[in-house]
């Protein structure tokens, strides 16, 4: 969704074309995937890496937290938006250990809530 020069992208998941969870198992390439969408997510709303200014990272019980972190300190790289990681009781559908927010704020101001 974009909101004048607002970027808001939420539940992204690491989901298949049949609606399954890739990578069953694997935290660090489930948050990979998920990242990796929500950023071309934004892209497509006219965003640019360096206009995230927050992530939220929802994992499962269980789900390897460091691998999760890895995987966004890769795809962000030198960008450090504020970061948020969390434990949830669970994510809708089964296999899923994560789930991806983030917020960018662009320098156009275009109202094209979408």
């Amino acid at each position: 969704m974009r909101r004048f020069g607002r970027i808001a992208v939420s539940g992204t998941t690491a989901t298949a074309e049949n609606g399954a969870a890739l990578h069953p198992g694997d935290t660090y390439r489930q948050a990979l995937v998920s990242l990796e969408r929500a950023i071309a997510a934004m892209e497509a709303l006219g965003g640019v890496l360096e206009d995230v200014v927050r992530t939220r990272i929802y994992l499962v019980p269980g789900a390897d937290w460091e691998g999760a972190a890895r995987a966004h300190a890769e795809v962000m790289g030198s960008v450090a938006p504020a970061n948020t990681m969390l434990y949830v009781a669970g994510l809708v559908g089964e296999g899923f250990l994560v789930e991806v927010e983030l917020e960018a704020e662009t320098a156009v101001d275009i109202d094209s809530t979408q």
